[in-house]
């Protein structure tokens, strides 16, 4: 196995123990409050930093910093590296500080702005801002954690930060298991169980960063060379992530003028295509970004090249699948898994049309995550803005195509009108950034890629007509027992696996296919 494959492994080992503690926490989250206006308010108010985090944390800074600490580590010698951390953890500390202090002071403004529809029920609209004060500060911990997890990245580290968002969940299960019973509105201690997990991030990684010699020691100096590279790639990178978050808070300001619990489905639909994206979309991406921007500064473009194509192909062998699988299974997967006691057989089918549609764009959101890193890689942060501003454009205009009509007709779902909006928008911005690496020469496919075209869309064509005969009724799993439901499920997963394997080793597909060669 190469080095580059054992590391995305590693990294997608760690996120699946992350994201099935996160399912169970969503379980929880589902089975003890349902969907309802309370926990459309928790969801608002932890959205909202949880937008600046994107911005702050893994996104835009990530983004900026990893190729400025491949360029230092590379050319510029250990003394110099730890200058530029200790620096960028003074600068990163004293921005985040000043916007969270700001974000607890206007928590019923940001309510308001984010999130009017919430007024429509009475004391909603406080209980996210009491919230929101409460959850603002998970944006300081997550990110110097951000930081941290871009150092270990950098030198090859990736478990470590692969597994640190157990914390999160381990802290909201806990939070609703032990704290909500302690309080009068018992969604409050959600936003407690945030506050909580992001301390818990951040303290897991400061061994690994001081066993490393890498933990900084934050000072401030405004000159600091690296420091203003890092936000001049930072600034455009921040516009260009923040079309994404964007996206998201004006589904939920949409959302918050639908039907009570539409925040709530489209939030539990979200987090079930966050399984495959996190696993190899944004897995892939995270270890290619510092070998693409290591490969940049040695002036290998050939290899650039490679590792690209590498990526696209392993990428997709997952992400149609995923698709197709998710959008056949979709209320099989949350009968079986959150539709107990609180969360009802019409909360999972709402969800599954929010499920469906997110999933349907699945492919998109994961070459997303793919290609940009070709981009950042060489410091170009200008170009992913473009695009980003584009499909973001289009992805409101699609909210008003699909959203509005679906409305009027009085057919309820019209909360997936939303998800199905952000999923087209999706391959608008996958397809641009696809073409823009092809119009610079940068990369070409290889012959691996152009015959995984071929034979995957038949393994797939064979893989849902098995799902589709072998699954039963829906109105079925809704009747059946929890073992029953979780035997059923499995069999069709197995079954849709098996199936899709067989035609692709038939297809003559080998797993020779997807390592990456050297050379």
């Amino acid at each position: 196995m190469n080095r580059l494959f054992r590391s995305t492994a590693v990294v997608s080992g760690m996120t699946m123990i992350s994201r099935i503690m996160g399912y169970l926490r969503d379980m929880v989250l589902a089975v003890t409050f349902g969907a309802s206006a309370a926990t459309d308010a928790f969801f608002v108010a932890f959205r909202i930093p949880n937008f600046l985090r994107r911005l702050f944390a893994e996104g835009a800074f990530n983004q900026a910093f990893v190729p400025v600490f491949a360029e230092f580590r590379e050319k510029r010698g250990r003394e110099a590296l730890r200058d530029l951390l200790d620096h960028t953890a003074g600068a990163l500390m004293a921005a985040v500080s000043v916007i969270t202090l700001l974000g607890i002071l206007a928590a019923p403004l940001l309510i308001w702005v984010f999130a009017p529809g919430l007024a429509q029920a009475e004391g909603r609209q406080d209980l996210a801002a009491d919230m929101l004060r409460i959850t603002f500060p998970y944006l300081l911990f997550i990110s110097l954690t951000a930081m941290a997890a871009g150092i270990l990245n950098s030198i090859g580290r990736f478990a470590v930060p692969a597994f640190t968002p157990v914390f999160l969940n381990l802290a909201l299960i806990g939070a609703a298991l032990w704290l909500a019973p302690m309080f009068a509105e018992p969604v409050v201690a959600l936003a407690w169980g945030v506050f909580i997990a992001g301390g818990l991030q951040l303290a897991f990684q400061i061994p690994f960063l001081w066993r490393a010699g890498l933990l900084p020691r934050p000072r401030f100096r405004r000159a600091h060379e690296g420091v203003r590279r890092i936000v001049k790639l930072m600034l455009p990178a921040i516009l260009g992530t923040s079309v994404v978050q964007i996206n998201l808070l004006v589904d939920t300001l949409i959302a918050s003028f639908l039907v009570a619990g539409s925040i709530s489905w489209l939030y539990f639909g979200d987090r079930f295509v966050e399984l495959p994206l996190a696993l190899f979309g944004i897995a892939i991406g995270t270890v290619i970004l510092p070998r693409l921007a290591k490969q940049f500064n040695e002036e290998r473009p050939e290899a650039f090249g490679r590792t690209l194509d590498w990526a696209l192909r392993t990428a997709m062998l997952v992400a149609l699948p995923a698709m197709a699988g998710l959008v056949v299974l979709a209320v099989p997967i949350l009968a079986t898994l959150i539709q107990y006691q609180e969360f009802t057989p019409h909360d999972t089918h709402m969800t599954a049309l929010a499920l469906a549609a997110y999933s349907l764009g699945l492919p998109g959101f994961i070459l997303i995550k793919v290609l940009a890193p070709g981009f950042f890689a060489r410091q170009d942060t200008k170009t992913p803005v473009r695009i980003a501003i584009i499909a973001m454009l289009w992805n409101m205009l699609l909210n008003g195509l699909f959203v509005l009509p679906w409305y009027l007709s009085g057919v309820p779902g019209a909360h997936a009108g939303l998800a199905l909006a952000t999923s087209a928008s999706a391959y608008i911005n996958a397809g641009l950034l696809y073409r823009g690496l092809l119009r610079e020469g940068i990369y070409r496919p290889g012959p691996a890629l152009r015959r995984l075209r071929y034979g995957l869309p038949v393994a797939l064509a064979v893989m849902v007509a098995v799902l589709v005969v072998l699954s039963p009724a829906l109105d079925a799993w809704t009747d059946w027992s929890i073992p029953e439901r979780g035997t059923a499920l499995t069999g069709l997963i197995v079954a849709g696996v098996a199936s899709l394997g067989v035609t692709l080793w038939l297809a003559g597909l080998r797993p020779r296919h997807f390592l990456l060669r050297e050379a």
